[in-house]
């Protein structure tokens, strides 16, 4: 996951229009209102999007998420440890999700051939196939709930504002591009 950047004095000025408050201070109403409806808008539509694929294909999102980078990948294989920043999740987390998908026969595991310590996740045929009808599902309520709400104008904006929070958070490939020797090991 790519760090969140500090923004400059300048950058701060020019968005709010004022001088920067100390850190302590409270919010002013726009700044909240801004972060607020981030937070709330990421809760409820990461939200629908699990109660969807759940209803639709017996997965959540976090699954989906796995399944997908996996299918991405070169030969549907990524080290458990890239994985992880790849789908947001401890290593803990994924471990146990990973486990669940092993025993659903939607992934399997390997040792990593180049580190005896690390382990791979490969996705199967069944999970290739799961993902293909489950994108379907997906990709439409990602269309319903996020992208038909702005304006392709807008969409650039948002992208543009991703980048300046986390540079690479927007890029298709963001986290190979922040790490390029993540890939090795498969």
């Amino acid at each position: 996951m790519p760090a969140i950047e500090q923004p400059t004095a300048s950058l701060r000025e020019d968005a709010r229009g004022a001088a920067p408050r100390a850190s302590g201070e409270q919010l002013a109403p726009s700044e909240l209102a801004a972060w607020r409806g981030f937070l709330r808008v990421h809760a409820a539509v990461t939200r629908t999007l699990d109660a969807q694929l759940a209803a639709a294909h017996g997965i959540p999102l976090t699954s989906y998420e796995v399944l997908l980078h996996l299918c991405d990948a070169p030969d549907g294989c990524m080290r458990m440890s890239e994985l992880a920043e790849s789908v947001l999740l401890s290593r803990s987390g994924l471990t146990r999700l990973v486990d669940r998908l092993v025993r659903e026969g939607l992934v399997r595991r390997q040792a990593c051939p180049s580190d005896a310590r690390g382990q791979n996740a490969i996705v199967t045929a069944a999970g290739h196939e799961l993902l293909a009808s489950a994108r379907r599902t997906h990709l439409a309520g990602v269309r319903e709930r996020f992208l038909t709400r702005f304006t392709a104008d807008e969409l650039a904006q948002l992208a543009a504002f991703w980048e300046r929070l986390a540079p690479g958070a927007a890029d298709d490939d963001g986290a190979q591009r922040l790490d390029p020797g993540a890939a090795d090991g498969c």
